[in-house]
């Protein structure tokens, strides 16, 4: 399924002109090797251009013969390569190697060259004949950038005007060698359908976050306990070169786009519309990101009411059908291979709809600390972590597995709520995210949600009727912290920085403490305060059916967060109100 949806985004693509077509690609290309019609060297051209800061220069990209997939064998590259391969130099010490790097160059070049009449192939074969590599770095022309060539950019060639890899008859040479049939036993493949000898090597992914820098396999056997029936390699998943150019040509395009990939830990997320059209991706995007100065909240909420209504919506100028067919890829780094952590494909308006669910089941009260309507992803995993800490990345497993929950409506992972809690358990820091996590939490993973008690707590903001236990508890903690701190003001410390963890998980112990304590607080209050805070902490009592708990479970943990996150907003708002009618 997802060979198959990358290789049809591959043909449209293709179809608009917006990516090479089989056996070419876009390669990453720093210098130019200037070659007269005898194969002598002239000069070297730089082809870099400075960076959007202008602070470095960057290789340009250009269309040339598709790469080899390497891996620590030999295999040239066709037209372009480092200098191993084109000059028969290095920096790494081994001569010898980079000599055979040369020589199996100039074999491929002499091989397919020869089959081109005309004058750009005649002076490479020239060149690649008479070059020697003992000569390179005493070479004049090569002398003044000897060491930034050496750097291990990829060089091309350029003659009388043009680069010779634009030459029409080399061009036709070179996609003619790539189709050719190749020998072997022809297998259906997997992706087309057709009977094909299979490509046993695919090209490698290029751009995924840790992975090697010379790319990763999605498809890759390499090993005899991977094998099956005799057969070697990718002969195992049996897919014609066309279909493995086509998947790996599709997703290198999309991970090279840098505005529509996300890398959440340490999955790579890439996604696409059936369509082709930029506008989903953009709008996809916007909805993980947040708001921002292009696209306001507004914006967001209006698209997600639109698209999840089945109605079209004009995004940034661009229509956004809901019933489009939406593709969602996460993969992760493993050595030389690449991991699948999801894959989702349904209607754009399924997925978006699945979206509003997660940012209704997460709205909650604003503590005045966070800028966002809808709190983005990255954001949210920022909650799991020490905010003291100068790394703030979030369990690499934890970031894909709410990605995916997320996007499929399915249930959060635990250790969403774990991690949470463990850091509201070590910082005492009760934020506007974490409580907007519990409370989508309990929502959807709490399996009788609609028939107890958790369904009238998970509430935006405060619910002053409900009498859940573990609510009120919480609200009550708030109340009592908010009693110590009117006695004494400017507190450094407050029995939250004490008491709070273990009025959590164990209030029965905890709580007769807190009472008797607060007493001596409310002594220090003028009266009317006093009888103030004496009835609401008698209100609240009031609603407890029982005595304390000797001990909460995890959910009900939550709940009595949830409640003293409420209950301290509430408070907050209370004394803003009252200042303003001072």
């Amino acid at each position: 399924m997802i060979l198959q949806a990358l290789t049809d985004y591959y043909e449209l693509l293709a179809g608009q002109g917006r990516i090479g077509r089989p056996g070419w690609s876009n390669v990453k290309i720093s210098w130019a090797i200037e070659i007269n019609k005898d194969g002598q060297l002239v000069s070297v051209l730089p082809l870099r251009h400075p960076s959007e800061d202008g602070k470095k220069l960057l290789p340009r990209e250009m269309n040339m013969p598709a790469p080899v997939k390497r891996s620590s064998g030999i295999a040239p590259n066709f037209m372009w390569d480092n200098t191993s391969y084109i000059l028969g130099v290095d920096t790494k010490g081994k001569p010898e190697r980079a000599k055979a790097c040369f020589m199996t160059a100039k074999d491929l070049h002499c091989s397919l060259l020869k089959k081109a009449d005309s004058l750009p192939a005649e002076a490479l074969i020239n060149f690649f004949m008479n070059w020697d590599p003992q000569l390179a770095e005493n070479h004049p022309v090569l002398s003044e950038c000897a060491e930034d060539l050496l750097a291990g950019d990829n060089l091309t060639f350029f003659f009388d005007g043009q680069m010779i890899s634009e030459d029409p008859k080399i061009r036709a040479v070179w996609s003619e060698a790539y189709g050719n049939k190749a020998d072997g036993e022809e297998m259906r493949c997997l992706v087309t359908g057709k009977r094909t000898v299979p490509e046993l090597v695919h090209p490698a992914i290029m751009h995924v976050r840790d992975a090697q820098s010379s790319g990763a396999a999605l498809v890759s056997f390499n090993a005899p306990a991977f094998c099956s029936f005799g057969h070697e390699q990718n002969a195992n998943a049996p897919i014609s070169k066309y279909a493995a150019f086509a998947y790996t040509s599709a997703l290198n395009y999309l991970t090279s786009d840098r505005d529509h990939v996300k890398v959440i830990g340490n999955t790579t997320v890439v996604y696409w519309a059936a369509s082709g059209g930029p506008q989903y991706q953009d709008a996809f995007a916007a909805l993980l990101d947040g708001n921002s100065d292009q696209v306001t909240d507004a914006d967001l909420n209006s698209l997600m009411d639109a698209v999840t209504s089945g109605k079209p919506y004009n995004f940034e100028g661009l229509p956004v059908m809901p019933d489009n067919e939406f593709y969602i890829l996460g993969i992760s780094p493993n050595a030389a291979r690449l991991s699948v952590r999801f894959f989702w494909h349904s209607r754009f308006g399924t997925v978006i709809s699945n979206l509003k669910r997660h940012y209704d089941g997460i709205s909650i009260i604003s503590d005045n600390r966070s800028k966002w309507l809808n709190i983005p992803l990255w954001a949210l995993l920022r909650e799991t972590v020490n905010q003291k800490s100068s790394d703030k990345t979030p369990l690499p497993q934890l970031a894909g597995d709410v990605m995916r929950s997320m996007i499929s409506g399915t249930r959060y992972p635990e250790t969403l709520m774990n991690q949470t809690l463990l850091r509201i358990r070590a910082e005492h820091d009760v934020t506007r995210g974490r409580a907007g996590i519990i409370k989508a939490y309990l929502i959807r993973n709490t399996g009788d949600y609609a028939n107890n008690k958790i369904k009238e707590v998970t509430t935006v903001s405060l619910n002053q009727e409900s009498s859940f236990t573990p609510y009120v508890l919480g609200r009550l903690f708030a109340v009592l912290e908010k009693v110590q701190k009117d006695a004494n003001p400017g507190i450094n410390a407050t029995i939250k920085d004490r008491f709070f963890n273990s009025a959590c998980a164990t209030p029965g112990a905890v709580f007769p403490i807190l009472l008797k304590l607060s007493n001596s607080h409310l002594k220090k209050l003028d009266t009317g305060k006093s009888l103030y805070w004496t009835k609401q902490i008698g209100e609240l009592t009031e609603r407890l059916s029982m005595q304390f708990p000797t001990h909460l479970l995890l959910q009900d943990q939550g709940a009595f967060i949830l409640g003293y996150y409420h209950q301290t907003q509430k408070l907050y708002e209370k004394k803003t109100t009252e200042t303003e009618e001072k």
